[in-house]
């Protein structure tokens, strides 16, 4: 096997649900491989676990530039403390935020907002049918880190041609649920001031497009009119349980480390002492009649992929409109590295969609 040549492989072996992943780069490659085994295999034990060897090609049906992306060695070890985790990605988020800015210039302003501290990005042209719209983003980061403020609301400012607030809301673990959501409301009641329902949109990826949804189910319980439209990028609806594709990728898809999912609620430090299956905590088990038109975003190889799949098939049972566009071999939330040709795919789709439903009159 010629590493050299995108010909990269992953051994994926599952243990008792989950997995443990050897990713092999160029460098270790060919030595590495020897002694591993070139079979698929599968084994079922008495309760139902499979213990799994797979090899796993990288994909031609993607773009080159995402062939590399995909087969680059992920750290392979526990996580660090919450501390330096917060350290490093605030130093991703300011870097990949000033790339932003330079591929799609937009001016932003930091300012208060019914008492939460947003970030409002303005395009720096806008159509006058697109002045009193407003995007609502809710970033990614598991809860316990901003992983995408303004990394999120960028792109979509500038190619929607409208505004985006983005939140800064409080984090876990020191501020657990409901302090997102309540946070979150807080900045759309404040904006209906100004705003038609139908003219605002809420979307986030990762924690946010698990708040998303959350957040309108408790717009809902509280009477108030919802916005025009939602962007669930690569989120889940149901926090007291994992989905299966947990048991198979990491932030990275088969990349880096991965701990085998127990059969509880993840997301513990944001969950705190709440019930996991509160409907606005896990918006599965809420009534969800009657939500906006709804964009769902994941791809083959993202951890929530089945959380998304299952909340959109949830919408649709709902009676609601809810389109998915799943893209093939890219990982969670894959369009927050710009040089990836299926990033400014998935970036155009997802601003053609806010064009679409997000209306002014």
């Amino acid at each position: 096997m010629d590493l050299t040549r995108r010909q990269l492989a992953v051994r994926l072996s599952a243990l008792a649900g989950g997995a443990v992943l050897s990713p092999l780069s160029a460098a270790a490659g060919k030595a590495a491989l020897r002694g591993l085994p070139d079979a698929d295999t599968c084994t079922i034990g008495a309760d139902g676990a499979e213990r799994v060897t797979r090899v796993v090609p990288v994909p031609e049906t993607i773009s080159a530039a995402a062939q590399r992306f995909i087969s680059h060695p992920a750290p392979n070890g526990p996580p660090p403390s919450l501390a330096v985790q917060r350290k490093e990605t605030d130093e991703f988020r300011i870097g990949r935020a000033a790339e932003a800015r330079k591929l799609f210039p937009v001016h932003v302003e930091s300012k208060t907002i019914g008492g939460v501290r947003c970030d409002i990005i303005t395009p720096l042209s806008m159509p006058a049918s697109k002045r009193g719209c407003a995007l609502i983003n809710v970033h990614g980061g598991g809860f316990v880190l901003d992983s995408g403020s303004l990394v999120e609301g960028i792109p979509i400012a500038y190619l929607a041609k409208m505004k985006v607030v983005s939140v800064y809301y409080r984090l876990a673990p020191e501020h657990p649920f409901p302090a997102a959501v309540d946070d979150t409301v807080a900045v759309y009641k404040e904006l209906l001031r100004e705003h038609r329902p139908t003219s605002m949109g809420l979307f986030g990826t990762s924690a946010g497009a698990i708040l998303t949804p959350e957040v309108t189910v408790r717009l809902k319980q509280l009477g108030m009119a919802l916005p025009g439209a939602l962007g669930i990028f690569s989120g889940a609806g149901d926090l007291s349980q994992p989905g299966d594709t947990q048991a198979l990728f990491t932030i990275w898809g088969f990349q880096g480390y991965l701990q085998p999912p127990k059969h509880r609620p993840f997301g513990r430090e944001y969950i705190g002492h709440a019930n996991p299956r509160d409907p606005v905590l896990s918006p599965l088990y809420a009534d969800l009649r009657g939500m906006p038109p709804a964009l769902f975003v994941t791809g083959t190889r993202d951890l929530l992929l089945s959380g998304t799949s299952i909340l959109h098939r949830a919408f649709l049972r709902a009676g609601n409109r809810a389109e998915i566009v799943v893209f093939e071999a890219m990982p969670h939330a894959f369009w927050y590295d710009y040089h990836l040709p299926e990033t400014h795919e998935a970036l155009e789709l997802m601003a053609r969609f806010f064009e679409s439903h997000v209306l002014e009159a």
